[in-house]
Parts: C-alpha cells; structure tokens; sequence
C-alpha cells in the first residue's frame, strides 16, 4: 500500500461532506477506521467508501400510539 492510498482527515472530510471534527468523533466512535502515524489519523481510501454517514439533527419523533396529546388550558381563560 502507497502513500496514495492514504487519505488526511481534512481529505476524508471533503470526501464525506463533512467538517474534520467530525470525521475525528468517526474514528474515535469506531465507525471509522484509521491508522495514527505520529499524532495524525491517516485513512485508507477503501475505507470511506464503507462509512454509512447518519442524517444530521435529530431523528423525528415517532408516534408508537397515534394518541395526540391532550392541550393545556391557558391562564385567565373562560371557565
């Protein structure tokens, strides 16, 4: 394997579309696979290929039971 195969974080970030932070908290979270040569990540090419990004934000609620919510009275309304 050359040094070709290789790519830097920033690289891998471009690739991903993603920032560099974020492909750290991949490798540190496993999700991503590299090797630390001195203090930096370098990643095989191959390897991004296989990293399944997840959508950014939070997953939408679910509605398990479809039951809605019952509303609040408000303050100083009718009674």
């Amino acid at each position: 394997m050359g040094r070709e195969d290789y790519v830097s974080t920033n690289e891998a970030a471009d690739v991903l579309g993603v920032t560099r932070q974020r492909v750290l908290q991949l490798i540190q979270d496993g999700r991503l696979k590299a090797e630390k040569f001195a203090s930096v990540y370098m990643i095989r090419r191959d390897d991004l290929d296989h990293i399944e990004e997840k959508p950014m934000g939070r997953p939408p609620k679910s509605k398990a039971d479809g039951a809605a919510k019952p509303k609040r009275a408000k303050k100083g309304g009718k009674k």
